[in-house]
């Protein structure tokens, strides 16, 4: 059920991207100057953005039904992971599953815009924009333009919001506790927002160990490895100046590596520290 759900997020994740990308086909509004533009598809799409947002909004609903009569048969108790903090799901309320469903997809949506914000913050500075590139900033609009400082603190502003929005909600399903004091439900926000940093780490390390690969394999010249070589010369920046080089042996991604590894592990035992000792 936990690998059935991943996947309905995913394919839930798949249909808000083409909803957002469906109005800048290429080849409906490529220039006849160019060769893409003398391209035409055999037959006129009939496929528009609300199609795409309604069988999303169905998908939600369907899954939750789906849930609501399978959950209880195989004793399933859906969660979602918020860091130090996890909430649970009856299964055998409709209800609940419903906001299960919403919730789980929102979380998805969310670690999807973390990851495009973090790249946006690592190749800020890249002039030269592949397609991967030009998708992000479509994605992320006119938060490309905001200043570095503001764009690494977003996202711990954007989750302590929702989480304080979400709390009377949980709370009125019973999911969470109804008689925490507002500092505690600030708190709560407050390590949620610095738990979400945390998923960076996965980003941050595979596209390291992409780049450390394409250091000594040739995988050709497709710009999805011009990128991955240009976003892991900007993530070892801090690492330029120290004697990590032997000969043509560059340590450097391996140590930054391991350092984001330990570094993520110290502050996940951290965080559930914090959360123990959060004021009541």
């Amino acid at each position: 059920m936990v690998l059935f759900d991943f996947i309905l997020n995913l394919t839930g994740l798949l249909l808000w991207v083409s909803w957002r990308t469906l109005g800048f086909d290429p080849l409906l509004k490529a220039s006849p100057a160019t060769l893409t533009g003398t391209l035409r598809r055999a037959e006129p799409t009939s496929w528009k953005r609300w199609h795409v947002l309604a069988t999303l909004a169905a998908l939600l609903v369907v899954r939750a039904w789906l849930y609501w009569k399978i959950g209880p048969t195989v004793n399933w108790m859906p969660s979602l992971r918020l860091g130090a903090i996890a909430i649970l799901f009856r299964s055998d309320f409709f209800e609940r599953m419903m906001l299960f469903s919403v919730l789980g997809f929102l979380l998805t949506l969310a670690v999807f815009y973390s990851c495009l914000l973090l790249l946006s913050l690592v190749n800020s500075r890249e002039v030269e924009l592949d397609p991967l590139q030009r998708l992000m900033r479509l994605h992320l609009g006119r938060l490309e333009g905001w200043p570095w400082g503001a764009k690494l603190l977003l996202p711990l502003a954007v989750i302590v919001l929702l989480w304080l929005l979400l709390y009377p909600v949980l709370a009125w399903f019973q999911l969470v506790p109804q008689t925490v004091s507002a500092t505690h439900r600030l708190a709560e926000g407050f390590v949620i927002g610095l738990g979400s940093y945390l998923l960076w780490r996965f980003v941050v390390v595979g596209l390291l160990a992409l780049c450390l690969l394409t250091t000594y394999v040739y995988l050709g010249n497709h710009w999805f490895w011009k990128f991955v070589a240009a976003t892991g010369r900007n993530m070892l920046l801090p690492l330029q100046r120290l004697p990590l080089q032997l000969g043509k042996l560059d340590l450097r991604p391996m140590v930054a590596i391991g350092a984001v590894v330990a570094g993520s592990y110290f502050a996940e035992r951290g965080l559930l520290a914090l959360y123990e000792h959060l004021p009541l």
